[in-house]
């Protein structure tokens, strides 16, 4: 059981991080009016198994992250407004 509550930690831990990245490099652009919380967003995907995030920013009005799930990494383009994923691709690197 302490191993279950030390990976949630660190996942809780990784998302806080990858939200605080966000917002100092988002510093330029702003979500649209009406736009989810970031936390919010970040929330949606890791219960979509997308665990860990680590990396957020703000492009084109939309948020790009990078996160893995099932131990592949992924590129995401998501909608601020409703947390929805966009475009969501395979990072090759």
């Amino acid at each position: 059981m302490k191993n279950v509550k030390n990976s949630l930690l660190a996942v809780t831990l990784g998302g806080i991080a990858a939200v605080a990245a966000a917002q100092a490099s988002a510093k330029d652009e702003k979500p649209p009016p009406g736009a989810m919380a970031l936390s919010a967003i970040v929330t949606k995907l890791e219960q979509q198994g997308y665990v860990p995030v680590i990396d957020v920013s703000l492009g084109n009005g939309r948020w790009e992250v990078e996160a893995y799930k099932e131990g592949k990494k992924w590129e995401l383009e998501v909608d601020p407004n409703t947390g929805e994923i966009i475009d969501v691709k395979q990072d090759m690197d």
